[in-house]
């Protein structure tokens, strides 16, 4: 399946329209994830492993440690070695359309979990409900706050799906309680805990009265909680996360600090449905166009049990 790059270009442009994959078996499939340094992609990876391997494929993973060029060249060298199907987590907005259109050429279904590349769809899209969850996060925190004070948000990476969906979410919260005023935000390129305490600390810095903060992902709370602490304003700060990674609700499930509560994504069990997807689309069956299994809010209470199992 090896091909020049020009062939390549040539055969985006002659079969986008030609409709998803060749009908076949699926024996290998591609996973490009954009940094497996994140607990979250990681639990993506576990599920997609743990069913492909009852299933007897084989997956090629591949991590773009969140750098877009880097993911179109291992997406290429993916379809080189053969890949039945594709899993794709865009790395960033930047070019995220290219690695479809280069699968899509090959005639390879495509699944994006997590993000979609606009204007370039797979033949499914499989995420967790952010806007509504992201909602739930927000409103909760801001009960607490009983409606009322200064609040900050630290996004994700610009312009990615999640993004834009868990600010939609959260904004919708702040605009039903005029008593919140959003008095700052910034933007992650990693939702990494090392953005989220450097981004907080200078939040704090410039604001020293907040008192909400949402962390558009629970290693940018886990962060975010980490400077509050050291700012001594542990007992005045509420911090909501997102995702339900492993050590964000091992922390909620003590009970103690400012980060109090998530929104646990069903990750191992999107994983799952991306191997189905791609069996069934290989096959030439439909699937459903997006699949959006809901992420559950979760505070203190709530943690343990997916501590004990994740879903």
């Amino acid at each position: 399946m090896k091909t020049t790059m020009k062939a390549m270009v040539a055969a985006v442009a002659t079969t986008l329209m030609a409709g998803s994959a060749l009908a076949g078996d699926v024996n290998k499939i591609g996973l490009a994830v954009p940094n497996l340094q994140a607990d979250f992609f990681n639990q993506i990876k576990l599920g997609v492993e743990a069913y492909a391997g009852e299933k007897g494929i084989e997956v090629i993973v591949v991590d773009a440690k969140n750098d877009t060029a880097t993911q179109v060249n291992q997406v290429q060298d993916l379809i080189t070695q053969g890949i039945d199907a594709f899993i794709y987590i865009p790395a960033g907005a930047a070019a995220a359309a290219v690695p479809t259109r280069l699968a899509r050429a090959e005639g390879i279904p495509v699944i994006n979990v997590d993000r979609t590349p606009e204007g370039a769809p797979g033949d499914t899209f499989i995420a967790g409900e952010s806007v509504e969850s992201a909602y739930q996060v927000c409103n909760h925190i801001i009960g607490l706050a009983e409606g009322k004070g200064k609040m900050a948000i630290i996004h994700g990476q610009k312009g990615t799906t999640p993004e834009v969906d868990r600010f939609a979410g959260c904004k919708r919260a702040i605009d039903e309680n005029p008593g919140i005023e959003l008095v700052t935000q910034q933007w992650s390129q990693m939702w990494s805990p090392d953005e989220g305490f450097s981004i907080a600390q200078n939040m704090l810095q410039a604001h020293p009265d907040i008192k909400l903060i949402f962390g558009q992902a629970d290693g940018l709370a886990m962060g975010a909680a980490k400077a509050v602490d050291v700012a001594g304003l542990s007992d005045t700060v509420i911090i909501g996360g997102y995702d339900g990674d492993v050590a964000a609700l091992e922390y909620l499930a003590k009970c103690e600090g400012p980060f109090i509560v998530t929104a646990t994504q069903s990750t191992q069990l999107m994983g799952r449905l991306a191997v189905d997807s791609a069996i069934k689309v290989a096959a030439g069956e439909e699937v459903p166009e997006r699949q959006i299994p809901n992420a559950v809010l979760t505070t203190c209470d709530d943690a343990p049990k997916f501590v004990k199992q994740h879903p």
